[in-house]
């Protein structure tokens, strides 16, 4: 049933325990009381009339018994699980099987459930409509309903935002939502303490060993990886950072996105002038090229059909002129020269 890692940890593969039809146990469980309670209650008249105290002792025993001890405690065998819900059970502190599947069961009634997450919720993510108070609320109430069973079904944690530096040092603020499941209820229950916890704290501690090995946004390298324009390759790696240590808990990792990406509040004027900066030098540079390609096409022009002839000075008035005008932040007012350009 189990394998030792040396570390601690067993390997419990999951076990199908023996289960019975809850109606039927139910019905017959339900009308055994009352003939017991029956027979309880002749019991009491038999000892009473002394028509036959050994058959009224029998009798009052027998559904004494039954009706008071028996049946209450077959009822605690009785178990209600709904779609992608399981029920990890133990005997007397020994792993005795997961229930799964749908429907009204009956297992050993001394079995318990075990679930250390139950009173656990996740960490959500509000909508605006939707105050994070309420959203706790929500949640909590989920977890109540739940009990002890533990859901089968895709998850989403999303944790705080958090700040760490980057590969260059720069603090960001970053945010991350991971879609995740149990797929082994052994594992989530028994490898770890609480398997919720234990998920959040992995996913923080692989975001921070992730997000330092890119910077925040590449330095004019367009092969260069960075946070915010390789988020999916960095996405991918933090969905299989994260499974690897997890993988002892038995949940699996669907999916992982970046959901908030920012410079730290201490740096990010700096951070933004920075970037204007750059935007208008790689902006200037277009215009200037682009002056330089017109102002070389008009001399051309004029060459070409001898339109006029110009000596070097005058080339270079007229060059010195059209890149203003090309390259000016406000457009240029005409002057007419009514006099010899000479």
């Amino acid at each position: 049933m189990a394998e030792n890692t040396g570390r601690g940890n067993m390997h419990y593969e999951e076990i199908i325990p023996k289960a019975k039809n809850g109606m039927g146990v139910l019905s017959m469980n339900v009308f055994l009381i009352i003939v017991g309670f029956v027979g309880f209650i002749w019991g009491i008249v038999f000892l009473e009339n002394q028509n036959n105290i050994a058959l009224g002792v029998f009798m009052l025993v027998v559904g004494g018994v039954y009706s008071f001890i028996i049946g209450p405690i077959i009822f605690a065998g009785l178990k209600v699980l709904k779609p992608n819900e399981a029920l990890v059970l133990t005997l007397f502190g020994k792993y005795y099987g997961t229930l799964k599947g749908e429907g009204f069961f009956f297992v050993n009634p001394f079995v318990v459930a075990v679930n250390p997450a139950a009173n656990t919720v996740a960490t959500t993510t509000a909508s605006i409509e939707q105050p994070l108070a309420m959203a706790a609320g929500v949640n909590a109430q989920a977890a109540a309903r739940m009990g002890k069973k533990i859901s089968l079904k895709v998850m989403t944690l999303s944790n705080d935002k958090q700040k760490i530096n980057d590969q260059l040092g720069n603090p960001i603020v970053i945010g991350i939502v991971v879609i995740w499941k149990v797929v082994n209820t052994t594992k989530a229950v028994f490898n770890v303490d609480n398997y919720k916890e234990f998920l959040s704290i992995q996913c923080d501690s692989a975001l921070r060993n992730i997000v330092r090995l890119y910077p925040y946004d590449a330095s004019g390298n367009d092969n260069e990886k960075s946070l915010r324009g390789s988020s999916q390759e960095v996405a991918s790696k933090l969905k299989e950072e994260i499974q690897a240590k997890v993988e002892i808990a038995g949940l699996e990792i669907e999916e992982a996105r970046i959901t908030h990406l920012s410079y730290a509040q201490e740096i990010a004027a700096v951070m933004l002038q920075r970037q204007q900066a750059s935007a208008i030098i790689d902006a200037r540079q277009m215009i200037v090229e682009g002056a330089v390609g017109m102002v070389e096409m008009a001399l051309e022009k004029l060459n070409e059909n001898n339109i006029v002839q110009l000596d070097e000075e005058r080339k270079a008035a007229m060059v010195s002129n059209l890149l203003v005008v090309l390259c000016g932040n406000k457009d240029a007012q005409p002057i007419v020269n009514s006099g010899s350009i000479y």
